[in-house]
């Protein structure tokens, strides 16, 4: 049973920087993609960042340079650093994560989700 805890979030000023972390447990993490979503209130949830399970990073265009996924196999853990923050990134945050190994942009393609954590940016 996939779980996932998000952390790190919070209230910050435009141009800060934070660290959301992501524990997993319940599954074979390094054989997941993980990924990175945010959903602003009134849109739909959109992907941020995703890492397969060879460790290849992927962006979409509107995070590229800003935003760096990472993560801790040893630790089960998922990361993603976020600087230059800019008030269009205040979202919830959520890891989802993947079985197979393979990401795909897609929400609906990912089984298992967190909770969220609060990014807001002023």
């Amino acid at each position: 049973h996939v779980q996932l805890v998000e952390s790190g979030g919070g209230s910050v000023q435009a141009g800060g920087s934070l660290r959301l972390s992501c524990a997993a447990s319940g599954f074979t993490y390094s054989t997941y993609c993980m990924g990175w979503f945010r959903q602003a209130p009134g849109k739909e949830r959109e992907g941020v960042a995703y890492i397969d399970s060879l460790g290849r990073s992927s962006y979409e265009a509107s995070v590229k340079g800003r935003f760096t996924i990472s993560q801790d196999n040893a630790k089960n853990t998922l990361y993603l650093q976020i600087n230059s923050l800019k008030p269009e990134d205040t979202a919830m945050y959520y890891c989802a994560a993947r079985g197979g190994g393979v990401c795909y942009r897609g929400s609906y393609m990912y089984s298992g989700w967190g909770q969220g954590t609060q990014v807001t940016v002023s």
